[in-house]
């Protein structure tokens, strides 16, 4: 019997890490730009506690469906159907939360996703169907599937209809009221980091569903799964080297199938989320693309659970900031964005070159004249913001991201031989 000690494993440099003192270092240099750029700009809601509570409901969709699609591609499987999931996700917490409770709604979403995530594994890992072109028949079956289910379930229920459920009981929230009558006095003062600080704390001691703290947990969850244990160890082979996988004893096809089934349940409960907590209710069209913007952040995040909750963070608070303040808060952002360019382009003339910091650098330039020849941005252009967002980084970072070597190709059994 052949004893797994290390199965083909994406070499990682010394440069990639991160220390503790870095991030924080990092975190507070993001406080006191964040803070610099609202007190010039006066737009004490760039970072609200009410700001910062809205991003994380907007992000932690964004982030289940990305972490969805981050088990399944570190399996090898394209994971294009994770829009349709979350889908499912939706009306599995809308039927399953108004006529049995909020937490059998949160079981019933994880179930329909990783039903959507069984199907998508049958076909690309048993029937070899090209993993794209199963991932958009799966949004389409599903958005069509939906609907039909709706129609059953809530016409004729009273508060529901052929497009939405009933209002569904709210989950459990979490308030410390010693604590955020005190951090709210502070936030109000408008005080140079120590204000931005205080909203931040405020956000997370008031009113915190304790849904929002579960899916936070899962990020370190996966984390700890995928990179400290045999079983991640074993799951993370298939997608880089499934044949050598294979030869040291490995069931590729078993840990295909669970990675692609875990990526359905968390896409599903990112739907779930937004039917129990963002909105209390089921509605159709509810998910609004957000399973795409996951699967951009999983990029954005080099497939790492890390880089993807903050790609989540990052496109949940521009989504925010569209909704909250419209066009003057997004005005707002814009000297924001172009600082923040400024200086990756310092970084990246240092790490990467110079092409890739000039095309930056003229970037942040172009950002900060359009700051500064208008006062506000147009209502019509205000909900671009969030997909503007994606492309730019998309666009920015492709340059540094490694995809697991095997993702997308296909696999058959034995072929190891």
């Amino acid at each position: 019997m052949s004893v797994i000690q290390s199965p083909v494993s994406a070499p990682v440099t010394s440069g990639s890490r991160w220390s503790y003192a870095k991030v924080l270092l990092l975190i507070a240099a993001f406080l006191v730009l964040i803070s610099a750029v609202r007190i010039i700009t006066g737009v004490n809601d760039l970072n609200s506690s009410g700001t910062v509570r809205a991003t994380l409901i907007a992000a932690i969709p964004i982030g289940m469906a990305g972490l969805g699609g981050l088990w399944s591609e570190r399996a090898g499987i394209v994971n294009i159907g994770l829009e349709g999931m979350m889908v499912l996700g939706t009306f599995g917490a809308g039927y399953f939360g108004y006529f049995y409770g909020p937490w059998q709604g949160v079981v019933g979403a994880i179930v329909l996703g990783a039903a959507g995530g069984l199907l998508h594994a049958l076909a690309t890992v048993t029937f070899g169907v090209d993993h794209i072109v199963s991932g958009v028949a799966l949004n389409i079956i599903a958005l069509g599937a939906v609907q039909y289910l709706a129609v059953l379930a809530f016409t004729g229920v009273p508060g529901g209809g052929q497009t939405q459920s009933p209002p569904i009981d709210n989950l459990p929230a979490i308030s410390i009221d010693a604590l955020s009558q005190p951090l709210g006095e502070l936030e109000q003062r408008h005080w140079f980091v120590v204000s931005d600080v205080a909203s931040i704390l405020r956000a997370l001691v008031t009113n915190l569903s304790v849904l929002t703290l579960l899916c936070l947990l899962l990020f370190f969850a996966t984390w700890w799964i995928l990179w400290k244990t045999p079983f991640g160890l074993r799951l993370r082979s298939c997608g880089e080297n499934p044949a050598a996988a294979e030869s040291l004893g490995v069931n590729v096809i078993r840990y295909k199938f669970s990675a692609v089934m875990v990526s359905g349940g968390l896409a599903g409960l990112g739907g779930g989320f937004l039917a129990l907590v963002a909105a209390s209710q089921f509605r159709d069209g509810q998910t609004g693309g957000r399973g795409y913007i996951g699967l951009a952040a999983m990029i954005f995040g080099n497939w790492r659970p890390s880089g993807l909750l903050t790609g989540s963070i990052l496109f949940g608070y521009t989504d925010t900031l569209r909704l909250r303040g419209g066009g003057d808060t997004v005005h707002g952002l814009l000297l924001l964005a172009a600082v923040a360019l400024v200086i990756l382009a310092v970084w990246q003339w240092r790490k990467h070159g110079q092409r890739a910091a000039l095309v930056t650098a003229l970037l942040g330039v172009a950002v900060a004249v359009g700051y500064a020849v208008t006062a506000s941005v147009p209502e019509d252009l205000t909900g671009m913001t969030p997909y503007v967002t994606t492309l730019l980084v998309l666009a920015l970072f492709s340059q540094q991201l490694r995809m697991p070597a095997a993702d997308g190709q296909p696999y058959r059994k034995g072929s190891a031989g």
